[in-house]
């Protein structure tokens, strides 16, 4: 930095780390590892089922390390999960590294990302200095996560802000998809519970239960906003009862005015909320929406005055 000037670089710019799918070669088609390899360093949060944890895998290999409740899912359903989570592999998605399952509390060994969640990093992290370019980049990468998801047939049921990771250079990825389905857990269920993400749900998904990838690109709608207002709580002010009557009646949330949103955006995301499913956007066009974005400078130069 030399103010704007050229400046000849004072070091390397450093090479992107590459991807890490497995711990090593021999768990590349097994799962299951002793919990005595894992080593819990500190604790970075909890989640509605459990804490999560930076930690080390044989005092090698940065992980994060969720530890779930107990009771909180069958043991069973959740290995079939972990099994179809650790098939699936793409960039936009945090590795599945391990489980430990047998015994309580289990443990979800996967990728470490040093930033943190999306909704926290926006909030009091680094992210509270994004430029709009950014939010563009990270809508675009959390985009070609959930396309490689509709390609596969998956659905995620729980995409927000705080299931996206942040890591180094701003690079986002999706975490916990699938792992909504397998919660025995009534506060969690579309129904009564007062945990379930209302504000982020499709009202088919909330009303008969009908979660669909078009359900997922609700939720997008809504992770955009979360992006671009820097983790402002949508419907700011009113409760989830109060969302779900208004939302029957045809209420959208309305364009930010303290934070810039083009107005191809908020129309974006107005598709993303239409009441008919099948009439929301795919994730390939959302993808391919925002990788092509041409973001234009909203300030035109100025004449300097003499």
């Amino acid at each position: 930095n030399a103010l704007g000037l050229c400046h000849v670089l004072s070091s390397p710019c450093p090479k992107p780390q590459p991807q890490v799918w497995d711990l090593g070669p021999e768990l590349r088609d097994k799962w299951e590892i002793n919990r005595n390899e894992i080593q819990l360093i500190r604790k970075l949060g909890h989640g509605n089922f459990g804490e999560v944890y930076y930690g080390k895998w044989r005092n090698n290999i940065e992980v994060a390390v969720k530890t779930l409740r107990e009771g909180t899912m069958s043991t069973q359903a959740f290995l079939q999960e972990a099994a179809i989570m650790k098939k699936f592999r793409h960039s936009r998605l945090v590795a599945l590294y391990a489980v430990c399952s047998k015994e309580e509390p289990i443990y979800i060994v996967q990728e470490y990302m040093s930033k943190g969640s999306l909704l926290d990093f926006l909030r009091t992290g680094d992210g509270q200095f994004l430029q709009f370019e950014d939010l563009i980049y990270i809508a675009a990468q959390v985009a070609s996560g959930m396309e490689y998801l509709e390609l596969k047939q998956l659905i995620h049921r729980d995409l927000a802000a705080r299931n996206v990771l942040i890591g180094e250079n701003n690079v986002a990825k999706i975490c916990d998809f699938g792992l909504a389905r397998v919660i025995a857990d009534d506060e969690y269920c579309p129904k009564q519970g007062s945990r379930f993400p209302v504000k982020w749900t499709a009202p088919e998904a909330i009303v008969y239960g009908k979660f669909s990838i078009k359900s997922d690109v609700w939720s997008y709608g809504i992770l955009l906003m979360e992006l671009f207002t820097y983790g402002q709580v949508p419907y700011p002010g009113m409760h989830s009862r109060e969302v779900i009557e208004q939302i029957e009646r045809g209420y959208r949330m309305p364009k930010p005015t303290a934070h810039h949103l083009p107005d191809d955006i908020y129309s974006l995301m107005l598709k993303c909320w239409d009441a008919i499913p099948d009439k929301r956007p795919t994730f390939e066009f959302l993808n391919h929406y925002f990788q092509n974005f041409t973001i234009t400078s909203e300030v035109p130069y100025r004449e300097v005055q003499d």
